[in-house]
C-alpha cells in the first residue's frame, strides 16, 4: 500500500492505495466517480476511461494510481461549471452526438483537449483527433457535428 495525495474535480483525495491499482479503479472505486468508463479491459484502445491529468488527455486505464500522487485529475463530471454543462457538453445534448452514451466520457474529455489546442478545426482535423476512442453505436456524424458546433459556440 502506498500513500498517495490527488486532486480530483478540485477536491484533494489522501488514500492508501494498492500500489498496483490502476487510476480509473481509483477514480471509480475508491473516489467514487463513475462516469469514467472501463470498456476494452484495461487495454488502453477505447477511450472511454479517458481523464485530465494536468489538464491533459490519458487515458486513465493505462496509469497506476501512484503515479497520480501530486498531481491534479478532471474527469468527466469535472466538466460542467457551477452545474452549468461545458459547450461540448450542451453540442452533444443538442446535435444529438451520442446513443448508448457509453463512450461519451471519455470522447468529451478528448474533444475539451482538443478544441483546448485546436479551436477552429476542419472536419478532418476533428475525425482525426477522435481516432483513440472507439464508438459503436454512432457512426461518428454526431459526434464530429458536436464537436464543429461546440468550436463555434466557444469562438462566438
Amino acid at each position: 500500500m502506498q500513500t498517495i495525495n490527488v486532486k480530483v474535480n478540485g477536491t484533494t483525495y489522501q488514500e492508501s492505495v494498492p500500489i498496483r491499482m490502476l487510476l480509473v479503479d481509483f477514480i471509480r472505486e475508491v473516489v467514487g466517480l463513475t462516469g469514467t468508463h472501463v470498456s476494452c479491459t484495461y487495454e488502453g484502445v477505447c477511450g472511454a476511461c479517458t481523464i485530465h491529468l494536468n489538464g491533459e488527455a490519458v487515458k486513465s486505464c493505462m496509469l497506476l494510481a501512484v503515479q497520480a500522487d501530486g498531481h491534479e485529475i478532471t474527469t468527466v463530471e469535472g466538466l460542467a461549471n457551477d452545474k452549468e454543462l461545458s459547450p461540448l457538453q450542451k453540442a452533444f445534448n443538442e446535435q444529438h452526438g451520442l446513443q448508448c452514451g457509453f463512450c461519451t466520457a471519455g470522447v468529451l474529455m478528448n474533444m475539451t483537449e482538443f478544441l483546448a489546442k485546436n479551436p477552429n478545426p476542419s472536419d478532418d482535423e476533428i475525425r482525426h483527433g477522435l481516432i483513440g476512442n472507439l464508438c459503436r453505436c454512432t457512426g461518428y456524424v454526431h459526434i464530429v457535428n458536436a464537436v464543429r458546433a461546440a468550436a463555434k459556440s466557444i469562438a462566438n
